[in-house]
């Protein structure tokens, strides 16, 4: 993606996030479904989810398939994608785009288990061949 493309991503609020993990881990869903789920985090009212969803599926955030009485909404893109674009977004930022800064503060910041540590050293064996 070049760097005029990655300004015009549509960039989802808070909320908007928290219906795409729903999405993303459940997949298409009706606005119930995912209320339901979001239910489960916090007090969330239908109808707020409700328009949300009908804001996101504007700015082409999620589609609406509106063949079925209930409609289902579905993520427009790939979960990988709009996290890496959100990532990239957040390391320029905060970091000056250095992933490396982002990496110490995290590692510098919380405990990390033997389990993740491994994982983190793998991949980076991986990225030396």
């Amino acid at each position: 993606m070049n760097k005029e493309d990655q300004n015009k991503q549509i960039e989802p609020t808070r909320s908007e996030l928290e219906i795409l993990q729903v999405l993303w881990e459940k997949g298409p869903s009706t606005v119930r479904a995912v209320n339901d789920e979001l239910l489960k985090q916090k007090e969330v009212n239908y109808t707020t989810t409700l328009k949300l969803m009908q804001i996101m599926a504007d700015k082409g955030i999620v589609k609406r398939d509106e063949s079925q009485m209930k409609h289902i909404y579905s993520v427009a893109e790939e979960e990988q994608k709009t996290k890496a674009h959100l990532l990239d977004k957040f390391v320029n930022s905060m970091y000056k785009g250095s992933a490396s800064k982002l990496v110490m503060q995290l590692l510098g910041n919380k405990k990390t288990s033997p389990q993740e540590l491994q994982e983190i050293k793998d991949l980076l064996n991986k990225l030396e061949e």
